[in-house]
């Protein structure tokens, strides 16, 4: 009897977390939603240095998604073209 080999799934955390940092980063760039927000909070002063500290964010989160789906691809092509036991 032989050991039964389990493939593993990738996991999608790092996907979804890109996707979801990219959405919002996105949001707060392109409207004002961040701005009404820290208007509210009594930070409006912060507003001027928004465009410094939002669009690395969104770079970087962009990064994250693209590394996340170049990973997933390479998994599951790995998954996929794995020999199977007694092959």
């Amino acid at each position: 009897m032989g050991k039964k080999r389990v493939e593993k799934k990738p996991s999608n955390k790092l996907l979804f977390t890109g996707i979801a940092g990219t959405v919002i980063a996105a949001l707060c760039c392109f409207t004002p939603v961040l701005v009404v927000l820290l208007g509210v909070l009594g930070l409006g002063a912060a507003t001027g240095y928004l465009d410094f500290m939002l669009l690395p964010v969104l770079l970087v989160f962009i990064g994250m998604t693209l590394f996340a789906l170049t990973k997933q691809k390479r998994a599951c092509k790995a998954v996929a073209y794995s020999p199977k036991p007694g092959d």
